[in-house]
């Protein structure tokens, strides 16, 4: 037999897979925290977790044995009948965030797709069949299903495949006239992520928020936040809401949730609830046994507030690490989302490369590099992870 390489690995990735794509030569073979390593032996520091989503990094001890432990009993059943994971999911969300119902899908895009479907048939209901327009911002990003490429705010997602939903406007981020021009009586929802990540880690401004939130509650229609990357702890809180004093009628949750493993959640207020009756939404895999009792251990570390405290304290160690390294311009986010503005000569991409040759794996966001670290990433991995990316941008 031969033996496996990376190579080995890249080459039969090119073969058969979708090209969608643009992976960089790293083919990573096992990791604990945030070290991963490759076929050869190769080491990296991890600063992109799996795009945020590996919010315990490799392989975390517990959530490991609560996924192990449950794939011995039930790997999976269809919601036609009830799960004990499944419940005490939804019970443990709903006690930390103070929300009502949460629905169970597979990604961050299922999420949004739920919260646009509650958002159009509460208009339906309240205010009749015209009111089903909803507001998103410019240079947003929530999806690349139709719908959630349609509620994307970034005309380089609006290509190729048309037609799109229909039912959207787009606004300026914090824009306050721009987003009264946009208001009338066919509004049901306004969606925002409070730090626009694909986008370049860009936080919205405090007042624009409580802007948006005040309007939505004097108009009658409904707030969703998507906090599929903002939530579960990244920005130091919980909830990124928390920050901003807000309370959405909707929030969804993906990402950092499963640890790794693909989910979707839609937390729902009391006013939204009881949107959604029988058969009128469905997933196949959400709420799937394994993957709550993993994120149920997810909860239990980092819904603990010395574990967010410590995000808190790690995050002004990096932010404090990185106004230090040349060829860094500005830095922007909150907590362990990260934005990093390079200076002009810089190409992020080709940044990001380099930083992998050398043993880094970090993401980029348009023009900067982007910082997603799991949240439990140790004082040492961050000191070595920030040697090699200062080594990286003095050589340019």
């Amino acid at each position: 037999m031969l033996s496996i390489t990376s190579s080995n690995i890249i080459e039969k990735d090119s073969r058969y897979i979708s090209h969608t794509y643009n992976r960089l030569p790293v083919a990573l073979k096992e990791g604990c925290v945030a070290q991963a390593t490759d076929f050869e032996g190769r080491k990296y520091i991890d600063f992109g977790s799996g795009i945020g989503t590996n919010s315990l990094g490799f392989c975390n001890e517990k959530w490991l044995k609560a996924v192990t432990a449950q794939a011995e009993k039930l790997q999976h059943t269809s919601n036609l009948f009830y799960t004990l994971p499944n419940v005490l999911l939804a019970e443990r969300l709903c006690e930390i965030t103070g929300y009502s119902k949460v629905f169970f899908g597979n990604s961050g895009a299922e999420a949004n797709e739920g919260a646009i479907k509650i958002a159009r048939k509460y208009g339906m209901e309240t205010k009749g069949q015209g009111c089903n327009k909803i507001i998103s911002l410019k240079n947003s990003f929530h999806g690349r299903t139709i719908t959630t490429l349609s509620a994307t705010g970034q005309d380089v997602f609006h290509q190729h495949f048309a037609p799109f939903t229909e039912g959207f406007r787009y606004v300026q981020p914090n824009d306050v006239q721009e987003f009264i021009n946009a208001v009338d009586d066919t509004v049901c929802a306004v969606m925002l992520e409070l730090v626009q990540g694909e986008s370049g880690v860009i936080p919205l401004t405090h007042e624009y928020v409580e802007y948006v939130e005040n309007i939505c509650t004097d108009k009658g229609f409904l707030l969703i936040v998507d906090e599929v990357q903002t939530g579960i702890g990244r920005t130091g809180t919980f909830l990124c809401c928390e920050q901003y004093g807000i309370s959405p009628n909707i929030i969804t949750l993906a990402k950092g949730l499963g640890a790794g493993l693909p989910i979707g959640a839609v937390l729902m207020d009391k006013k939204t609830e009881n949107v959604f009756q029988q058969g009128q939404h469905g997933s196949t895999f959400g709420g799937n046994p394994i993957v709550c009792a993993g994120a149920l251990e997810v909860l239990n570390q980092i819904s603990n507030a010395e574990f967010l405290s410590e995000v808190c304290r790690k995050s002004e160690y990096v932010f404090n690490k990185l106004t230090k390294i040349s060829n860094v311009v500005e830095l922007s986010g909150k907590g362990l989302m990260i934005g990093i503005k390079l200076s002009e000569k810089i190409c992020a991409a080709e940044a990001a490369k380099k930083c992998a040759e050398q043993g880094l794996l970090i993401l980029t966001a348009k023009e900067k590099l982007r910082m997603l670290p799991p949240l439990n990433i140790t004082t040492s991995e961050i000191d070595t992870g920030m040697g090699i990316l200062s080594k990286v941008l003095s050589e340019f």
